[in-house]
């Protein structure tokens, strides 16, 4: 089991660094459920998160992606997009194809036999999310959804602008 994050502010009184104690909270609880998520793909789907992202996308694009968009969406790189890819395309849940009209261009779409297993993955992983927010009380989901969109929109409100990571 990982250190919890919070555990950086635990001597610090009620009341006080509370951003700070929010966004650790945030991120602890986000990793939680990343790794568990993570567990759970490769249990029962022989899948890694990064493959589940890139299928969800294109699950929503009936006519496929170019890879450069697909990298763009995922927030993994051009060079990592291409490996997964690859990957998804000998297990038969991908097939990449050059546009006639330029050659250079690639786009990723999926297979029958992808639609098919990653609507079973999402059914999965919208289970294992309800089975994990079993002990919450859905007022205090929809209050925490409200909540956190006005955290979201702090934020973004005050982003400094720049492109790097």
């Amino acid at each position: 089991m990982s250190v919890d994050l919070e555990v950086i502010v635990s001597d610090t009184q009620d009341g006080k660094k509370q951003e700070l104690r929010l966004w650790l909270r945030v991120l602890s609880t986000s990793k939680l459920i990343s790794q568990e998520i993570r567990r759970r793909l490769r249990r029962e789907f022989e899948a890694t998160l990064p493959q589940f992202d890139l299928l969800s996308q294109l699950y929503r694009e009936k006519d496929g992606l170019r890879l450069g968009e697909l990298s763009r969406r995922t927030m993994v790189t051009n060079g990592n997009i291409t490996g997964l890819v690859e990957r998804l395309e000998q297990d038969g849940y991908v097939l990449r194809e050059r546009l006639e009209d330029d050659r250079r261009v690639t786009v990723a779409r999926l297979t029958d036999k992808g639609r098919t297993t990653f609507t079973a993955m999402a059914a999965a992983h919208e289970q294992w999310l309800r089975d994990m927010m079993a002990d919450v009380d859905p007022i205090v989901v929809a209050g925490l959804l409200t909540h956190m969109g006005q955290v979201k929109q702090s934020v973004q409100n005050h982003l400094s602008g720049d492109d790097e990571d």
